[in-house]
């Protein structure tokens, strides 16, 4: 099976990605500090996937400690990069954490890309990095505004470095997947967002609150320019935006790309408002959502979605699932971990 490095294997999206790579055929190999992430993820991810899961509980930013690593995976295909601190109130608090810790990473990864010869790497960029856009739907060529966060900012030079390593390297690839806002769980309910530190996305944030696991769902600004007043985002279900990297993975293996670093948005071509995102809840769970109305948060943008008409016609992806799907397997994910903390 062709091998390939996944950092940030644990997280959110790396342990949805794993079990879709898996499915397809791929041999993952992890590495997870488990600084945002719990160790019990693994049990999960096993159990979905049918397979022994192998991570390296090693700091990206630390080049000594993924040494090991790459002297015995240097036989791996490609790398797929997630591990990063993502929240945007948090790295307008802690700034310095965000550059250090995102840029760091990227910088040692692709060190080890360059030297150990692995010729692919897929980079989980953002839709951030568009900023305050003045178009809608966004596309990939769509002009970067001035990043809102220093999470963006981080995601802009992410891009950027990769882009100029690529151009400086013979025989390296990449993707540049810029996606928008990920929820839900995988369908069987066996894996979700298992976050150390606490939720901070929105849909577990909502989940939480519907179950009354937190306080008040809190509504962060309702005098936006939309058709609601709130904040509206492009969510795209977590085995959709899993699908979309194993796509871009054999993209590249496949020599399919027409140039050696590619961008593709991925999102599910549709905005959603924070108050549509409580009616959704609401419908799949059958209860209503608490929630209170306060004032504007730092480093949001106003609206965004994608246009992946590009992604559709090189990568051969659509999604699947719609913000109900998202809302109703986020659900099941809850009704899990509820059982789990009661057993």
């Amino acid at each position: 099976m062709p091998k390939v490095i996944v950092s940030g294997g644990c997280g959110y999206i790396g342990s949805h990605s794993a079990v879709d790579l898996i499915a397809n055929g791929f041999d993952v190999i992890s590495i997870d500090s488990f600084i945002r992430s719990q160790p019990k993820i693994l049990k999960h991810i096993e159990h979905v996937s049918g397979k022994a899961y192998i991570n390296y509980s090693t700091d990206l930013c630390d080049k000594k400690q993924i040494v090991e690593l790459f002297n015995t995976h240097a036989d791996a295909v490609g790398i797929i990069h997630f591990a990063a601190l993502k929240s945007v109130p948090e790295s307008v608090k802690k700034p310095l954490d965000y550059y250090s810790n995102n840029i760091g990473g990227l910088c040692n990864l692709l060190e080890m890309m360059s030297e150990y010869n692995i010729p692919n790497i897929i980079f989980s960029s953002s839709c951030s990095v568009y900023g305050n856009v003045q178009t809608l739907p966004v596309k990939e060529d769509s002009p970067m505004g001035k990043a809102e966060s220093p999470y963006a900012a981080t995601k802009q030079m992410g891009e950027r470095i990769i882009e100029d390593f690529i151009r400086s390297e013979k025989d390296k690839n990449a993707v540049l997947l810029r996606y928008f806002n990920p929820g839900g769980a995988h369908p069987s309910g066996w894996l979700g967002e298992m976050p150390q530190n606490g939720v901070s996305n929105l849909i577990p944030i909502l989940m939480n609150a519907v179950s009354g696991a937190n306080s008040d769902f809190h509504v962060h600004g309702s005098d936006y320019p939309t058709r609601d007043g709130t904040c509206i985002r492009d969510y795209i279900h977590i085995m959709d935006l899993a699908d979309a990297h194993t796509r871009s993975l054999r993209h590249l293996l496949n020599g399919q790309n027409s140039n050696a670093c590619e961008i593709f948005n991925v999102g599910i071509g549709e905005g959603v408002s924070v108050l549509e995102a409580i009616k959704a809840t609401e419908l799949a769970t059958g209860l209503k959502v608490p929630y209170k109305v306060g004032p504007r948060r730092a480093g949001d943008v106003v609206a965004i979605y994608a246009d992946y008409t590009k992604a559709a016609h090189l990568l051969g992806w659509k999604p699947k699932y719609d913000i109900n799907d998202i809302m109703r397997t986020a659900w099941k994910w809850e009704q899990y971990l509820k059982s789990e903390s009661e057993g």
